[in-house]
């Protein structure tokens, strides 16, 4: 499947929401850091993680290849 198939209103409007859901769960973790609050730091650093995998998850799904840059 070409990339040029696969952009439509439906998969910009899925990804922009994951990008939404990664960037809520990143301001959490960055203001969990800033106050030292270690527990709600490893709490919202989970979620910044799923929330970074499932978009590279979707990512995959739709055919757009991503590095691996980074391991779990």
């Amino acid at each position: 499947m070409s990339l040029h198939s696969v952009f439509d209103d439906h998969v910009l409007r899925q990804y922009r929401e994951l990008l939404d859901a990664e960037d809520a769960a990143f301001d959490e973790l960055e203001h969990a850091y800033e106050d030292g609050d270690r527990n709600h730091f490893e709490k919202d650093l989970a979620a910044w993680y799923m929330a970074l995998s499932r978009k590279l998850a979707y990512l995959d799904r739709i055919g757009m290849e991503t590095p691996q840059v980074f391991t779990a």
